[in-house]
């Protein structure tokens, strides 16, 4: 399957069932914070057993690899990804004039709503940390909710701005390669 839109490590597919799979699918293909971004997502996955939902063209649905060199980071250190990821969408709420909080390990919340999941799937080697999927789901643009969701908020329900999600998620890449040099860079 071919990207509808392919611009500076950001590829954009018009439908997946999740990103995180189809990045773990193609590995190989893909470079150190590439980027595989789904404008419709039917079978996002959450921590367990969990989904996501997202209306098709509406929110941020997208996983970033990260690729480690042999001895980078230790299996029994992997929760620094979070270190990585989680800042990355704080940093880019905050631009926006948002204040948002980590409910651990991995979820980011505006006061008492969940405005982004985050699944984090390790590829190991050994005891090393060979490579990261990242899975990000962020509500951008969403105007309502199902009901049986307890819990959501978008970023215009908070801002009551829509957001170019192509751009939106262009600087949200930008952010991860300062946070990956940050974090994994200069320890």
């Amino acid at each position: 399957m071919e990207p509808i839109i392919s611009n500076d490590g950001i590829f954009w597919y018009e439908c997946l069932n999740s990103t995180n799979t189809e990045l773990k699918n193609r590995l190989q293909e893909f470079d150190n914070l590439s980027i595989v971004a789904a404008k419709s997502q039917p079978a996002g996955r959450g921590q367990g057993d969990h989904t996501w939902f997202s209306s098709p063209g509406k929110n941020l649905t997208f996983s970033i690899l990260l690729r480690f060199e042999p001895g980078m980071l230790a299996a029994r250190d992997e929760q620094i990804i979070n270190t990585f990821a989680t800042p990355t969408i704080c940093e880019f709420l905050e631009e926006e004039g948002v204040h948002a909080w980590v409910k651990q390990p991995n979820d980011i919340w505006v006061e008492d709503k969940k405005i982004c999941g985050i699944l984090v799937e390790n590829v190991l080697d050994g005891k090393w940390v060979k490579e990261s999927v990242v899975g990000m789901g962020l509500n951008i643009n969403e105007e309502e909710f199902p009901k049986e969701l307890p819990n959501p908020v978008s970023l215009y329900q908070l801002t009551g701005k829509k957001y170019p999600l192509e751009e939106t998620l262009e600087r949200i890449h930008q952010i991860c390669k300062k946070n990956w040099i940050k974090v994994f860079m200069h320890p």
